[in-house]
């Protein structure tokens, strides 16, 4: 079954999309013929991380999108305003916001060294809230425009459960700092007509960052694909209704009739996935 929706002459503003998830949600959206400001860090190859902002670019071009590749450091407020207002002079516009980009330590409260809770709090929690805060004032014009304006996190469901805090409650608060912006933000710009909603992956998915952590096997994950159509889906809905959701991309898929998720396997015909932290 085929995912319906068009997201053609949409202004699409991602943070992080130099690679893996980011990367996949702006290339499905150029399918259509979007424009897409790739705001990330990375402008120079990374031998350990493969992608910057101009390969992502060139990937989002010829996809049949226009690309904006603009450098941003999400812990500097200034860097942030600057990148939106540069994309809302070229592209006349921003109709969506993609709060991808973040930061992850897996690591125990005594193991946590303070410059890894400010980088996870600075990109994730700041970053998210002020890049946020910078494009509201465009996507509330987009929606006097009814040109269906949405903000999606890609933050996971809030749980008040220890399970999924004793391990890593520095990452943990720091993710949930992403869903309480959505939680917030959702109920105060709903009058505006702004969606702002939260997707999370059922499984792990397999990215660069996800790899470069020890011990995960990548062959049990899912594709990043699997997130660029709950996403798609997620856009096309109508923003004045669709907000204030904590989805799930399974769940997505399997509401617009879609539950065959084998291509969206690392390694097809895989039945036992790694699954995601958060869910329950």
């Amino acid at each position: 079954m085929s995912i319906s929706g068009d997201l053609s002459g949409k202004k699409i503003f991602v943070t992080g999309g130099s690679r893996g998830i980011g990367l996949a949600i702006a290339l499905r959206a150029a399918r259509d013929g979007a424009s897409i400001a790739i705001a990330a860090k990375t402008a120079e190859v990374n031998p350990k991380l493969p992608g910057t902002i101009y390969s992502a670019a060139e990937e989002i071009e010829a996809a049949g999108g226009t690309a904006l590749p603009i450098q941003c450091d999400l812990r500097d407020e200034n860097a942030i305003e600057a990148a939106v207002a540069q994309a809302a002079s070229e592209f006349g516009g921003i109709d969506i916001l993609i709060n991808n980009a973040s930061a992850i330590n897996l690591t125990k409260t005594e193991a946590t060294p303070a410059k890894r809770f400010d980088l996870m709090f600075d990109v994730n929690v700041r970053g998210t809230f002020l890049t946020s805060q910078a494009v509201i004032p465009h996507l509330k014009k987009s929606a006097a425009d009814g040109r269906n304006p949405h903000i999606l996190n890609l933050s996971p469901p809030l749980s008040m459960k220890p399970v999924w805090f004793k391990n890593h409650v520095a990452y943990t608060m720091a993710k949930y700092g992403m869903s309480m912006c959505v939680l917030g933000m959702s109920a105060e710009f709903k009058r505006d007509g702004i969606g702002v909603n939260a997707l999370w992956p059922r499984t792990a998915i397999d990215t660069a960052a996800l790899a470069m952590i020890p011990g995960v096997d990548t062959a049990a994950c899912r594709t990043p694909e699997i997130l660029a159509d709950a996403a798609y889906i997620i856009l096309n809905r109508p923003a004045a209704d669709c907000t204030g959701n904590f989805f799930v991309d399974d769940e997505v898929l399997a509401s617009e009739g879609i539950t065959d998720l084998d291509k969206y396997a690392v390694v097809p015909g895989t039945k036992d996935f790694l699954l995601d932290f958060f869910l329950d």
